[in-house]
């Protein structure tokens, strides 16, 4: 009786985050199948509203994008979908969702792309749409709350640099050119925010989903 309770339903769209996790840890061509179906929509989303900012990105970017991340979810023995761990809060959906956005800003950084913002302007807004996803409920509950209190104890200076160079992906030389400062302090402020996030974050590690997140950046 306990064994026909427990077992996986043969229909892929009933799998739970662990059970369609598993199946394609196992290199099961049906899970693999499944998670391509029940993220791609997500994936996407998560990689236009990066996008959506720079007014030179077309849908071959966006394409190779979602390519990027795809290879980013195999390479290494498809390492950083083992690095989910669902007992610390974080839906699967969240954690692709992250991996995406984080793709999507390293291949706008190094193609030299810059966001549709005059100097001065605040951050772009981004609509929430009616079908909210795991992803947008866990940036409104903890991202900015943690992030914030993170930032408290940093200068006016450091803030700014971290909305230039993190929050809205100008390159080395634009926040440079943008803060008046040298080329030099921008990577030596960059190492120092970095390696305090960091610290801060180890800390918080085990209590809240915004310390998993930061693992898919490093």
């Amino acid at each position: 009786m306990p064994v026909l309770a427990n077992r996986v339903s043969k229909n892929p769209a009933d799998w739970s985050d662990r059970d369609l996790l598993s199946r394609v840890l196992r290199n099961d061509a049906r899970g693999w199948n499944e998670l391509v179906r029940r993220y791609r929509a997500l994936i996407f989303r998560c990689i236009t509203k990066v996008t959506g900012r720079y007014g030179t990105v077309g849908g071959a970017d966006v394409d190779e994008i979602f390519a990027e991340v795809m290879m980013q979810l195999v390479r290494d023995d498809m390492h950083k979908l083992r690095m989910y761990n669902p007992a610390r809060g974080t839906k699967l959906g969240s954690w692709i969702g992250m991996i995406s956005i984080n793709a999507a800003y390293d291949y706008l950084r190094s193609a030299g792309r810059r966001p549709m913002l005059a100097r001065g302007s605040a951050p772009v807004e981004i609509a929430e749409e009616d079908d909210r996803t795991p992803l947008d409920e866990l940036l409104e509950r903890e991202r900015w709350s943690h992030f914030n209190e993170l930032m408290s104890d940093f200068t006016e200076k450091d803030r700014t640099f971290v909305d230039l160079y993190f929050g809205r992906g100008l390159d080395a030389d634009a926040v440079a050119a943008e803060m008046q400062i040298s080329l030099k302090t921008v990577y030596s402020k960059k190492h120092k925010i970095r390696a305090h996030l960091v610290r801060c974050l180890d800390k918080m590690r085990g209590d809240s989903p915004i310390a998993d997140l930061a693992l898919v950046a490093a």
